[in-house]
């Protein structure tokens, strides 16, 4: 399951979706609008083996690796969010959730950052 932090704008969520990317929404489809940040981890942990994507850099963390979800900070422009979730999602290392699970991501145009769980060393992916 993929889901969008509400601060993703909703064109890019319409966007998503046009493109065949199933995405939910913090605060339109589940959970509720205006929640803090600490009460997305206990919102993961009730979804099966999320993705979440957001642009709050605050989520760029290696303490919050956990083994059922999968967090990503998109650092790009807000009119990139679509572009970027859907090269994170074909990534050759990251196309399923399986290899997804665990990690804490930073995507950004150069390409990608990971920390993995039980991991010492942030790990550095391209885009291709």
């Amino acid at each position: 399951m993929n889901i969008l932090d509400e601060n993703v704008p909703e064109s890019q969520r319409r966007l998503l979706r046009a493109r065949r990317v199933s995405v939910r929404q913090i605060g339109y489809d589940l959970g509720r609008k205006g929640m803090k940040d600490e009460e997305i981890s206990p919102l993961l942990h009730h979804l099966d083996r999320p993705t979440f994507f957001t642009l709050d850099e605050d989520f760029y963390n290696r303490r919050l690796c956990h083994e059922e979800y999968c967090l990503v900070h998109l650092d790009v422009d807000e009119e990139m969010v679509a572009d970027y979730v859907r090269r994170l999602l074909r990534q050759r290392a990251l196309n399923s959730k399986a290899k997804r699970m665990g990690g804490v991501i930073r995507a950004f145009r150069a390409g990608l950052t990971i920390w993995r769980l039980h991991e010492e060393q942030e790990g550095h992916l391209s885009w291709y």
